[in-house]
């Protein structure tokens, strides 16, 4: 009897686990369009991964009744939201929207360091990537943020048997050669890319 309805054609590309989220320097990497961080980068385990693209739509419709005539995007965002394990201070200081490495307080050291309070300015600019080893264990799935802003609201749930997971999302910015600290390799993928190898 023959299969009916939709049937795996390549079951190595079924993805199952978290993926290895590493950041590091935007400014100094941005014209860079191949993954280039190691996984000395990584924030460390995962609680969760999530990409989301949004994308809104302008609809122009005309006649009576109404028929759409034209869609176009006219707003388009991409971020990668995940919960890091990990409680270190250059964690923290990348969930209160600073640059864990040129924070000097917030040193890579994982029990020495500080991450001040009460003095909140606009996200850093870091480079982030998501590595996702496909079960195979060759093949890899990369997420490339050249220039993104974590937004957060710094959430530490201390629960007496579960591990706390510490929530940020890490939005995707302009990366093309007309803004400041941008690089013409985006020009035409102004938020990054995702790259299979």
């Amino acid at each position: 009897m023959a299969r009916k309805g939709p049937v795996a054609t390549d079951t190595s590309t079924i993805a199952l686990g978290l993926a290895q989220i590493r950041v590091g320097d935007s400014s100094g990497n941005i014209g860079e369009i191949q993954p280039i961080l190691s996984a000395s980068d990584s924030i460390g385990a995962l609680a969760n991964t999530k990409y989301t693209r949004n994308t809104d739509w302008y609809k122009l419709e005309s006649g009576f009744p109404l028929i759409e005539d034209y869609t176009t995007p006219i707003r388009e965002a991409a971020m990668l939201e995940c919960a890091f394990k990990e409680i270190t201070p250059a964690n923290l200081a990348l969930a209160h929207g600073l640059d864990p490495a040129a924070e000097p307080t917030a040193s890579m050291a994982v029990h020495s360091g500080e991450v001040p309070l009460g003095s909140r300015v606009a996200p850093a600019y870091v480079r982030m990537e998501a590595r996702y080893t496909f079960p195979n264990g060759t093949n890899f799935m990369d997420i490339i943020f050249p220039r993104a802003q974590v937004s957060a609201s710094a959430e530490i749930d201390m629960a007496a048997e579960d591990a706390a997971a510490v929530p940020v999302t890490f939005e995707s910015k302009n990366a093309t050669s007309d803004v400041t600290g941008g690089d013409a390799a985006w020009d035409d993928k102004a938020l990054g890319r995702i790259f299979f190898s």
